[in-house]
């Protein structure tokens, strides 16, 4: 399980990440990332970001290549069961079906970060009809499945940290949207929650 687990990641990020925004720049011309690579609040949570993965990443490739090094990671002893790995693996599969729903149904829309000069449609259908942010529930499911399947100090982290940058970004994203879409994202606010 542990070389299928990073096989997952790396797949994930490639169907996440690298496939929307290579068909985002093929039909649009478009970068899809557009997240500064500055001091702004914006640019810090894409560095966060950058880090979560790189140390998710970490954490599997010890699991797969040196699992003898486990023990560096502060395991969560009280977890490893069998039982509990599998929720983690059925939460993995659920995240990654969620986000790349999410984003098919955002089309266009899909961006990493926003930009004031940037006009994308207001989405409300699908999964948005139930969270105004399903691509980062979808990823919060991930970093909870990557805990319950290798508990230990650096997941743990990694979840914490991921659904405190999620509150930075989604309010600053909130922001955005109200400046950009007005009293009709007013009302997508007051009809739909912010997460589920």
């Amino acid at each position: 399980m542990a070389f299928y687990l990073l096989l997952f990641f790396f797949v994930y990020v490639v169907l996440t990440m690298a496939l929307p925004h290579w068909r985002l720049k093929r039909a649009t011309g478009q970068n899809a990332f557009i997240v500064p690579r500055d001091d702004s609040a914006q640019g810090f949570i894409g560095r966060i970001f950058k880090l979560l993965f790189g140390l998710a990443f970490v954490v599997l490739a010890v699991n797969a290549f040196a699992p003898q090094w486990s023990g560096y990671l502060l395991p969560a002893f009280f977890l490893e069961k069998t039982s509990v790995q599998w929720v983690g693996l059925v939460l993995l599969h659920i995240s990654l079906l969620v986000v790349l729903v999410a984003q098919a149904q955002m089309a266009q829309s899909w961006r990493v970060g926003f930009a004031e000069t940037q006009n994308t449609q207001l989405v409300q259908g699908g999964l948005f009809r139930y969270s105004r942010n399903p691509v980062f529930v979808g990823m919060l499911l991930t970093m909870l499945g990557l805990f319950l399947v290798l508990p230990n100090a650096l997941t743990l982290l990694s979840m914490v940290m991921t659904w405190v940058v999620l509150q930075v970004q989604v309010r600053m994203e909130e922001n955005y949207l109200l400046k950009a879409h007005g009293t009709a994202y007013a009302e997508y606010m007051r009809r739909v929650r912010r997460w589920c």
